[in-house]
């Protein structure tokens, strides 16, 4: 998961802006580092409600770069998160999230607490909550005949 990251950071570290004094502790190298990682974290975990990975960490980090170098952050952070996203669509539906948990149903409750639940490999509901893991298209084929 890190080597995506990691090849977004080497390929923009000679572009960042320098540090200017301030009262953060951090450099920009660094949280521009942070923020890739946290990036490519959160696609590989929630790839599912993720929904502009690109323009999210581009947004993260734009500020440490100078107008000029705009475009080409946002072509290497598209590149790089194109191909993640292809290679975690290609992985198996994990048991375990990143950080060693493991995976949870989303569905809540009677009594308004997470379901204890292990979800099925291909969806993020267990057999008991299944039914709310309704596709855009069965809602679209659905809406016509209510009219």
């Amino acid at each position: 998961m890190y080597q995506f990251s990691r090849s977004i950071y080497r390929e923009l570290a000679p572009h960042i802006a320098e540090d200017k004094p301030s009262t953060y502790c951090e450099s920009n190298h660094l949280r521009v580092l942070r923020a890739c990682e946290q990036s490519v974290e959160r696609l590989m975990i929630d790839r599912r409600y993720f929904a502009y990975p690109t323009r999210t960490l581009f947004n993260d980090i734009r500020i440490y770069f100078s107008m000029a170098d705009q475009e080409l952050v946002y072509s290497v952070v598209d590149r790089y998160i194109e191909v993640a996203d292809q290679f975690f669509a290609q992985l198996p539906d994990a048991v375990y999230t990143a950080n060693g948990t493991p995976r949870r149903c989303h569905a809540m409750t009677r009594k308004s607490t997470a379901c204890a639940r292990q979800p099925l490999p291909s969806s993020d509901y267990c057999p008991s909550h299944q039914h709310l893991n309704e596709t855009f298209s069965e809602l679209e084929e659905a809406a016509p005949l209510a009219a």
